[in-house]
């Protein structure tokens, strides 16, 4: 297994566009594989390249990748308030009902025997 993965390292070109994740060129921008010796040299300008969202760069170091610099997501909305104006509470919500549990009917009954 170990000799597979090698042949298949070797077998992608360096610098060279590989598919991202599922595959889909229409939707998802390319992966690059870069040197760490060049990411190093060139480290400003790719960080503004990914920074514009142009795709993910791996870094790797002989051949092995050993880190991918990816562009920050924006961050996420807060969850609370997302539905306010969108629901309506009607009637009373707080007031006790008037439905007698089956607990209080027979408060000596067994649940989980």
């Amino acid at each position: 297994m170990a000799m597979n993965m090698a042949i298949w390292d070797m077998a992608l070109p360096k610098e060279a566009p590989v598919e991202a994740g599922g595959g889909n060129r229409a939707t998802e921008p390319a992966v690059r594989r870069i040197n760490a010796a060049k990411f190093k040299a060139k480290c400003l300008e790719l960080l503004d390249e990914v920074a514009a969202g142009r795709g993910e760069i791996v870094i790797t170091r002989n051949g092995k990748p050993v880190s991918r610099l990816v562009p920050v997501e924006p961050p996420r909305p807060a969850p609370f308030g997302c539905d306010r104006g969108r629901i309506q509470i009607l009637g009373d919500v707080v007031s006790p009902l008037d439905v007698e549990w089956d607990t209080e009917a027979n408060p000596d009954r067994v649940l989980n025997p």
